[in-house]
């Protein structure tokens, strides 16, 4: 284990086990049996050690889900359903701080702890939604599609939201969550009875100039 892995470790292990964050870079690296030194290194406040626990979670659940050898024949749905499941259950092995955190820090709310997090996600779902472009799975619409990557962000907020209140017997809930979240989202974002419309009076308007009018 590394300083970063030790330190992220013993962070939470003191969080769990004093309800409260350590109170200084100073005793977490003492706990961690590292020198102070080698706390600031890697990390300068203590902030940035939760901040990017939930960057870890988000690049380990990622990290597993794009090494699935079926993933590159998945449609952009599918593969952000995949990331989503993975997700999930990277989250089921920190539950306890996952609630902790939630529940102490209203992370539904945009805050610098999850500002790595968000960085990272809002770039994978930018990557889905520039490949659901060339595939036409998602419609390019002027001043719209720039905004695709927040809706996905919030619909990961929701998700992280909904499974810490989630009761269900193996979290059953949480997927068909999930499930129903992402097929309204690419139902919004993919090809729709407007689209077709508006082809349609974009058809009519070229032909009419072409002198096809009716």
């Amino acid at each position: 284990m590394n300083n970063q892995e030790l330190i992220q470790k013993t962070y939470i292990e003191y969080l769990l086990e004093n309800g409260k964050v350590p109170p200084s870079p100073y005793l977490l690296a003492k706990l961690a049996g590292i020198d102070e030194k080698d706390f600031y290194a890697i990390y300068n406040s203590l902030q940035a050690v939760e901040a990017d626990i939930w960057l870890q979670f988000f690049q380990e659940a990622k990290q597993q889900t794009i090494s699935q050898e079926v993933y590159e024949r998945y449609s952009v749905r599918e593969k952000l359903l995949s990331f989503y499941y993975t997700w999930v259950e990277v989250l089921k092995n920190h539950r306890s701080f996952v609630l902790f955190a939630v529940g102490t820090r209203h992370l539904h709310q945009e805050t610098a702890l999850l500002s790595p997090f968000k960085r990272a996600f809002t770039e994978y779902a930018n990557e889905l939604i520039t490949e659901g472009r060339n595939t036409g799975e998602v419609v390019n619409r002027p001043f719209v599609t720039e905004r695709y990557a927040d809706g996905f962000w919030v619909q990961a907020l929701f998700v992280l939201r909904f499974w810490v209140k989630d009761n269900s017997a193996g979290y059953e809930l949480t997927d068909a969550a999930i499930e129903k979240a992402v097929n309204t989202s690419f139902d919004f974002i993919g090809k729709s009875a407007l689209d077709t419309l508006f082809d349609f009076g974009k058809f009519l308007y070229q032909t009419q100039r072409a002198g096809y009018g009716l």
